[in-house]
This record gives structure tokens, C-alpha cells and sequence, in this order.
């Protein structure tokens, strides 16, 4: 395997998280033509989508999520530390775009603090 394989891979899962994050917020979140579509029809599958995620944002789930994710990871050793720190990075990225950027940006710090940590001999 080679040896940045897993950077590229990690480089590559970010920016696609991020490219749909901000699609998600500027298109359907704040995307002036869907409040109209959901005061007429509030039962599209759209506006229902919609309106999940801005619960999600107003509790701030994907940022809790995140940030126990990368304490956990923090704790965990070897691969499922290294892990479980890629699954805390891919869920605060969107919880950066989305609004809760208090809580997330210590969950991609953290996250990326343990993935770049050296693995250690025991």
C-alpha cells in the first residue's frame, strides 16, 4: 500500500463531506425558493428533510455526536482510536458548515490530534 494512501483517502472523504455540507446549507437550509415550497407543502419529502436537519442543527446533534466520537478516539488505542477519529472528523466537518461550530471545532481538533498521533509501542 502506499505510504500516503490513507492521507489521500482521508484528504479526498473531507472535501467531499465539506462540498455536500455546503451545498446542504446554501442550497436547501438557506435556499430562499424552499420556503416558499414548504408553507405551501409542507409534506415534500424535501421540506421534511429540511425540517429533520434543522433540528439536528438546533440541538446540535452532529456536533455532540462528533465531539464524543473524538474523546472517545482520543482513549481508544491502536486502529479503533485511529478510526473512530476519521468517523469524528467526517461528522464535525458538516457540524462546522452547519451552524454549530462551538462544539465541532473541538471535535476536528481532537479528532485530528489523534490521527496524526504516533502509535504507541507497549
Amino acid at each position: 500500500m502506499p505510504r500516503y494512501l490513507p492521507l489521500t483517502a482521508l484528504l479526498i472523504a473531507a472535501a467531499m463531506c465539506l462540498a455536500v455540507s455546503f451545498a446542504l446549507r446554501y442550497q436547501l437550509m438557506e435556499g430562499a425558493q424552499w420556503v416558499a415550497v414548504c408553507a405551501d407543502d409542507p409534506q415534500q419529502l424535501a421540506c421534511r428533510v429540511r425540517a429533520s436537519l434543522g433540528w439536528l442543527i438546533h440541538m446540535r446533534v452532529l456536533a455532540w455526536v462528533a465531539l464524543a466520537c473524538a474523546l472517545l478516539a482520543f482513549v481508544l488505542p491502536g486502529t479503533w482510536g485511529k478510526c473512530l477519529a476519521v468517523v469524528a472528523l467526517l461528522v464535525g466537518l458538516p457540524a462546522l458548515v452547519l451552524y454549530s461550530a462551538s462544539l465541532a471545532v473541538f471535535a476536528v481538533v481532537l479528532a485530528l490530534l489523534r490521527w496524526v498521533r504516533a502509535p504507541q509501542n507497549a
